[in-house]
């Protein structure tokens, strides 16, 4: 008996789901949900028709997730090889969990990116810093997420003594990337989305002294709990003007229009790509975020009626009526 198609959700973290939810079931979409950590799977059967849409995260290892990215990869490509419709799939996943991999993207499409020395293994991490030869600089995770574990550092000596006196954070693959703090004279970083590899809109987020920047509602972050290297005060935060997530009415158009490039020449349908500007306005791409939440306050204050993960809805569900079209003809061939 076979079974009709639906949206299959791949992910780690029910907590960013419920708008995801309720917006398939506005529309009425059929949709499942599998939950990627720790799993079995019998290689040798065929997967259900469907839609399938990966929201792996970089983080998923902080919630004790440490399976999570090879069972994603794993499922991901037994799904492509039965020819299923996979949004975000096995190459995406790879970017996901790699900024360096990102950056070297970005770069090959001529946007700009921070200068960067990656250090394989914490040993390395000082001689990288060295060659960077910049202070003050960034010290983050090749596999992180919501700015978990990224580390900044006014000179190459303090990153010494942080990693003399052990504090120095732990990662998921010891990969890490030494890299330039972008000067900027802006009091926020800007958050381009994407859904369908098209622009949807930018938000400006008011970070307040925190690299912790994801945009869901679950994700809220107290900045008294943020303390940069070295220090055990934790700084007042940067005075923001208006709410920490601000939906831009100025997007940069040309940037947001190389950056769809970027995305179709990697097979990314959907995603955040972060950037700052430097003080002669020129934009810097720093993270390419395949697994994208979106704040409701900020939607709701600029009047968009469909957020993005109304967008996300609608984006699947058609995808889905694409594929229940041509179910017959895939029947009969």
């Amino acid at each position: 008996m076979s079974v009709a198609p639906k949206v299959y959700v791949i992910h780690e973290n029910s907590a960013w789901l419920p708008p995801l939810r309720h917006a398939f079931e506005k529309r009425q979409t059929p949709y499942e949900e599998w939950l990627l950590d720790q799993l079995t799977v019998d290689l040798s059967t065929i997967p259900p028709e469907g839609v399938f849409f990966s929201r792996m995260s970089a983080s998923n290892y902080t919630r004790g997730h440490f399976h999570a990215n090879h069972s994603t990869d794993i499922v991901l490509r037994w799904l492509q090889a039965h020819g299923r419709r996979v949004i975000n799939g096995s190459d995406v996943l790879k970017l996901e969990f790699s900024k360096a991999a990102q950056q070297i993207q970005l770069s090959k499409a001529g946007i700009a990116t921070p200068k960067t020395v990656v250090a394989v293994g914490k040993d390395k991490v000082l001689d990288a810093a060295r060659e960077l030869a910049l202070e003050p600089f960034i010290v983050k995770p090749n596999q992180g997420g919501k700015g978990l574990g990224v580390q900044l550092y006014s000179t190459v000596d303090e990153l010494e003594q942080a990693l003399e006196a052990d504090v120095f954070p732990e990662t998921l693959d010891d990969v890490w990337l030494v890299q330039e703090k972008i000067e900027t004279n802006e009091e926020h970083i800007t958050r381009a989305e994407f859904v369908g590899g098209k622009f949807i809109y930018a938000v400006n987020v008011f970070a307040g002294g925190s690299f912790e920047l994801c945009p869901a509602d679950a994700c809220n972050v107290d900045f008294a709990d943020f303390c940069p290297a070295g220090s055990n005060e934790a700084p007042e935060p940067v005075e923001a003007a208006g709410p920490r997530f601000e939906i831009s009415d100025a997007p940069d158009l040309t940037l947001a229009a190389k950056l769809e490039e970027v995305l179709a020449a990697n097979g990314i349908e959907v995603a955040g790509i972060e950037y700052i500007r430097r003080p002669d306005g020129t934009p810097v791409v720093y993270d390419i975020n395949t697994n994208t939440n979106y704040n409701a306050a900020a939607e709701e204050g600029a009047d968009i009626e469909a957020g993005g993960m109304e967008k996300i809805a609608e984006f699947l569900t058609d995808e889905l009526a694409q594929l229940d079209q041509a179910q017959p003809l895939r029947a009969t061939a």
